[in-house]
């Protein structure tokens, strides 16, 4: 039996039960008939013997010279009409006046008649010349009150069988009835239970739940169940450390979850998405849902896609760099080739005046960097977006904000405040967007940024990002820093309209705050104001 489904055994468990229930309740009922039928017999008996010992001219009759000639009609009549089995009428010693079989009249009454004798109605089951069977005897009181005959009336238990025979079938037919019920609800259970487990066994479920819970909590990827309605019914450990879920998300709409909002709207939707890129806190997540088949849940997974869009945004850098290389290279070539010429030609102060001003040139903009922007991860990101700017036509200028120029820069102080990868991605993806809506406009194509100070917020880091390019029209400022929405036109199945949201989600992570605006010349304007106050530590998953 233990290789059998859950489902056969629930239904051989129930109709056991059911049958030991049915056959239980059937003897009861039968118990109860019988019972019933005696103490109707008995009833029936007591009252046919009361009204003929109550009956007018009895007391009389029964005093006559000839009681049996008065009285024996009388019986016989009341015995057939009222259905029992004899009608004595008998004098106070118990000497018969009346019987249905006239050879016993005249003889002694079997049975108990002494309480009767002394003016008490009692009943009683006796074995008389009939058989067994259930009377009652009933004193025919004179004038005086006191007993002068005594009326038996009785109802064999053959009758009483019969009785209780007629009304076996219904009790059969109910326990019949009953018994079909059982069994057919017996099979919806076992029927709707195999749906429910797959027809399998108890070993086999159990053997599927430690393999599920095993995979589930051991897999790499997140993995999440959201139904019909929209409410997270299971994550494994993974989801709930990259959506950072809460303890009781078990039930609640994924709305209410705390979730960045097209992430919640993609989980409720219901439909089928691959490869979507969504960000999470500070996570950019790739999110596959698909349907289970089963009463409209989806299965979404999510695969933490942080570290290889940061490595994807460094290749694309270094893709900049090489191509700024490159340019670098050929047109160091041809300076290389003008100086070789200049010596050839016997013009030697001129070459090192042409050598040595291109190398005075590079470490002007060095010096100016490093001057303006005291942090060393920002001066060679911006160093290296030089160089990438100007193979692409634009021009970079970096200043280094109001505070500057004070005799105590605070430049230091702030930045060490902050995760210089913060900074980083912050200052890296407002440049890089500058750079490519430069690109767009007509000449003259020009980037400006401003780090420092924030002179309107006492202590607060300042990252201001300039650009000549066409700028960002009034009603749509609201919408640069969602996920996905980008001026630029998209490529790829990941598309663009991510390193603004990126930018969004460390501003809000540090408190801070960060705007756009439309420039004197029309470009866009970047405003990041970070607060002074010291941010929550970065936890190694944070980086």
């Amino acid at each position: 039996m233990a290789n059998q489904s859950i489902a056969r055994q629930v239904l051989l468990w129930q109709l056991a039960l059911v049958l030991l229930l049915v056959a239980t309740g059937s003897g009861v009922a039968l118990h109860a008939v019988h019972r019933s039928g005696a103490q109707t017999a008995r009833e029936r008996a007591l009252d046919v013997a009361r009204t003929l010992a109550r009956s007018p001219g009895l007391a009389e009759a029964a005093g006559s010279a000839d009681p049996t000639a008065r009285l024996q009609p009388t019986a016989e009549t009341i015995r057939r009409e009222n259905k029992v089995d004899f009608v004595v009428v008998m004098s106070v010693e118990g000497i018969r006046y009346t019987h249905p079989d006239p050879t016993r009249i005249g003889k002694t009454f079997l049975g108990h008649i002494d309480g009767a004798a002394h003016g008490r109605t009692t009943t009683e089951t006796y074995t008389g010349t009939l058989g067994p069977s259930v009377r009652a005897v009933v004193p025919v009181l004179g004038p005086d009150g006191r007993p002068v005959a005594l009326v038996s009336v009785g109802v064999t238990n053959r009758r009483v069988d019969a009785l209780v025979g007629a009304e076996i079938p219904l009790v059969l037919t109910v326990a019949a009835g009953a018994l079909a019920l059982a069994c057919a609800a017996s099979m919806a259970v076992h029927h709707r239970l195999r749906r429910q487990t797959l027809g399998l066994g108890p070993v086999e479920l159990r053997r599927v739940y430690e393999h599920h819970d095993a995979v589930l909590h051991a897999v790499r990827e997140g993995l999440a169940v959201v139904d019909a309605d929209g409410r997270l019914v299971l994550a494994n450990d993974e989801a709930v450390r990259l959506l950072a879920l809460p303890a009781d998300f078990e039930g609640r709409h994924v709305g209410a979850l705390d979730l960045d909002e097209s992430l919640a709207d993609t989980l409720a939707a219901g439909r089928t998405v691959a490869d979507q890129i969504h960000l999470c806190g500070t996570r950019a997540l790739a999110v596959n849902v698909s349907p289970t088949g089963r009463d409209g849940r989806m299965v979404a997974t999510f695969r933490d896609h942080t570290e290889l869009r940061a490595l994807v945004g460094e290749l694309d850098q270094v893709r900049g760099f090489a191509d700024a290389l490159r340019a670098s290279a050929h047109e160091a070539g041809n300076r290389l080739h003008t100086v070789v010429a200049l010596v050839e030609l016997g013009r030697g102060e001129e070459a090192i005046r042409f050598a040595t001003g291109e190398l005075a040139a590079a470490q002007d903009l060095a010096d100016e960097l490093t001057n303006a922007v005291s942090e060393p991860a920002l001066a060679a990101l911006l160093f290296g977006k030089h160089a990438q700017a100007a193979e692409r036509g634009v021009q970079l200028t970096v200043t280094g904000g109001p505070a500057a120029d004070t005799d105590a820069d605070p430049l230091d102080a702030l930045a060490a405040r902050f995760d210089p990868r913060d900074l980083v991605t912050v200052l890296g993806n407002l440049v890089d967007n500058a750079i490519d809506a430069a690109v767009s406009a007509p000449p003259p194509r020009t980037v400006q940024v401003t780090v420092g100070a924030d002179p309107d917020a006492d202590g607060a880091l300042l990252l201001r990002v300039a650009d000549s390019g066409p700028g960002i029209d009034e009603p749509l400022t609201t919408r640069v820093f969602e996920r996905g929405w980008s001026t630029k036109e998209a490529y790829g199945s990941q598309g663009r309209g991510l390193g603004l949201a990126l930018v969004r989600a460390t501003v809000a992570r540090h408190a801070g705050s960060v705007e756009v605006a439309r420039g004197p010349d029309g470009g866009a304007v970047f405003t990041v104001r970070l607060p002074a106050a010291v941010p929550r530590p970065r936890s190694e998953e944070d980086a």
